[in-house]
């Protein structure tokens, strides 16, 4: 029997070159995938955690929860109350620099707490002079928004913005999956990065891209920078409990679309079905339906639109998310969430230690 050796030999090189590209195959976690560990507590009432998070030098958050710059979410009326309830809204871009604009102003005129209000931009196009306006209409955070925010285009435009506005405004930038990208972005001079690729609950870029990292191991990986641009948890969050093991993860601020979807404040008509039920609309920014609203075309879709069951105020929200984060550091005995990040101990659980986790008498 003879042997093509040519062939054998490039036939064992292939597990070299695929273990060069496996090299990341250990495990990867999720918000499902563990829990924090009780410690022993002092605080005799759970309004004794500080929730309080700094933006940067000169802005605090009273609550670590950032509104996300959607078309169903992030208008005046959400900015304001977010802004009164001591948290933040970053008003989406899908719309003209004038009509936008004039919902940062409403927003900042309706507001009775401290009047930060966020407004998104794009990385290329119009987003120059968008930031412009839009801080003339006293915007205090710009967000450059971009699905994919390890990219040359990113780069430059926090480059161009910060050599126009300096320290004048907080850039916000993302979203980003990796140390690696987070550690660019805060190089090229983002004040605060989001983090996480196609986590969140109507987004479909995973499925439709093949890409992204789990969220829990997003924000472990991003923790682990020297940078001091602030760590925004974006997308997977689906409870108070998820935002707790965000910040024990490291995150500074969570943001937060489902979660938020549905309440008063938030855009769109209030629908009433025959039985006496209330929805409202909530859909994903890549989504066909949004994309043919705010372009009039649609690309490749990576998301989906649905409605949601109606909440009523987001302050009703806020309050009980705010109840279960406090909550949350006073079983690992802390009163602010760096003492959460200093003492928190993870687990990982298994499949039916994530069932006991869960409610389930009802699947008896």
């Amino acid at each position: 029997m003879s042997y093509d050796l040519e062939r054998l030999q490039s036939l064992t090189e292939v597990p070299t070159i695929a273990a060069d590209r496996t090299k990341h195959f250990e495990e990867q976690i999720s918000y499902d995938d563990v829990l924090l560990v009780p410690q022993f507590s002092d605080l005799k009432s759970r309004n004794e955690a500080n929730i309080h998070s700094d933006l940067d030098s000169r802005r605090m958050l009273e609550i670590p929860i950032i509104a996300s710059p959607m078309d169903t979410v992030s208008e005046s009326e959400m900015a304001a109350a977010m802004s009164d309830n001591g948290g933040l809204a970053v008003i989406h871009r899908y719309n003209t620099i004038e009509q936008q604009a004039k919902l940062v102003h409403n927003a900042v005129t309706l507001t009775s707490g401290n009047g930060l209000v966020a407004a998104a931009i794009g990385a290329s196009g119009d987003f120059y002079e968008r930031a412009q306006e839009l801080v003339a209409s006293y915007a205090q955070v710009l967000c450059i928004d971009v699905a994919h925010g390890h990219h040359i285009l990113m780069k430059e435009a926090i480059e161009k913005l910060k050599k126009r506005f300096g320290n004048e405004i907080h850039l916000m930038a993302g979203n980003v999956a990796t140390l690696e990208g987070f550690n660019d972005l805060a190089d090229w001079g983002a004040d605060s990065i989001r983090c996480n690729i196609g986590g969140g609950s109507i987004c479909s870029t995973r499925i439709q891209t093949g890409h992204g990292v789990p969220g829990l191991t997003t924000i472990f990986d991003c923790a682990r920078s020297t940078r001091n641009a602030k760590i925004i948890a974006d997308g997977g969050l689906k409870n108070s409990g998820d935002i707790v093991k965000a910040l024990a993860a490291g995150a500074d601020f969570v943001m937060l679309g489902s979660l938020l979807s549905g309440t008063t404040e938030t855009p769109g008509e209030l629908l009433t079905y025959a039985d006496g039920s209330k929805r409202k609309s909530y859909r994903g920014m890549a989504s066909r339906k949004a994309q043919e609203a705010w372009r009039g075309r649609s690309g490749t879709p990576e998301g989906i639109a649905t409605t949601v069951h109606y909440k009523g105020p987001v302050e009703n929200v806020l309050t009980d998310l705010c109840g279960g984060i406090r909550s949350g550091l006073s079983y690992s005995g802390s009163r602010t969430i760096k003492e959460l990040q200093a003492k928190a101990q993870f687990i990982k659980q298994t499949s039916s230690g994530q069932q006991e986790s869960s409610t389930h008498i009802l699947k008896r």
